[in-house]
Parts: structure tokens; C-alpha cells; sequence
């Protein structure tokens, strides 16, 4: 029986600096080091881990591998104009559907990540 997703992991090719992009530059703060500083782990406040990791062999960051993480946002519009001013590219800027708002990011490495954040309801 599935309990629940224990991680989601990004494979990156230079760990230390996808470290200081995913903690300082996207703000996830702090994380935990292991595998000698080869697997990284960010707990995210409310709940989910995400992990970046450069010790699998053969498994290069990628914007088209299929999977990407989205993380939950409180202000989307406020957190994008931060980012963009840091020099964060965008594959898919804001869109906006009937139930979220949307925008598509790359991190250092090459993977793409969502920033989403839920319409409130009335």
C-alpha cells in the first residue's frame, strides 16, 4: 500500500552550485547534506522533501525528461518578479488557469520546476 511521495529528486551536474540556487537564489532555506555532499535534501515547510543529487551515473538534468516538481506558492507574481531580478530564465512565464496560476522555471543545471499557486476559494 503507497503512503506517500517520500522525495522528489532533480539529478544535477555541479551540486554545489544547484545547492546555493535551490536555498539562496529560489529561497527553499535549509537543507541536508549527505552521500559527502553528493545528495541534498530541502524539507519543505508544510510538508514533501525534494532532493538534488550529482552521485547517479549516467542520469543528466534535463527540461524534457517528463517529470518536474511544482511547489506550492503564496504570492506568485511577487516571488517571479524577485526571481527574475536574480537572473532566473523562464520557460513558461505566468499563466493563469481557472483554478491556479502557473509559471514554468530552469534551475542552474538545466531542469525545469513550476512555481503554482492555488486560487483562493470565495
Amino acid at each position: 500500500m503507497f503512503k506517500k511521495v517520500a522525495f522528489t529528486m532533480y539529478p544535477v551536474t555541479d551540486i554545489d552550485r544547484a545547492k546555493e540556487f535551490y536555498s539562496q537564489t529560489l529561497g527553499l532555506g535549509s537543507y541536508k547534506e549527505m552521500g559527502n555532499g553528493k545528495w541534498i535534501e530541502f524539507d519543505l515547510p508544510e510538508g514533501g522533501c525534494f532532493a538534488i543529487t550529482s552521485m547517479i551515473d549516467g542520469v543528466s538534468p534535463s527540461d524534457t525528461a517528463g517529470a518536474s516538481i511544482a511547489f506550492e506558492v503564496e504570492n506568485i507574481e511577487n516571488l517571479l518578479c524577485q526571481l527574475k531580478e536574480k537572473g532566473v530564465q523562464f520557460k513558461l512565464d505566468l499563466f493563469e488557469s481557472p483554478v491556479c496560476k502557473i509559471a514554468v522555471a530552469f534551475d542552474t543545471e538545466g531542469n525545469t520546476f513550476m512555481l503554482h499557486q492555488l486560487h483562493r476559494k470565495t
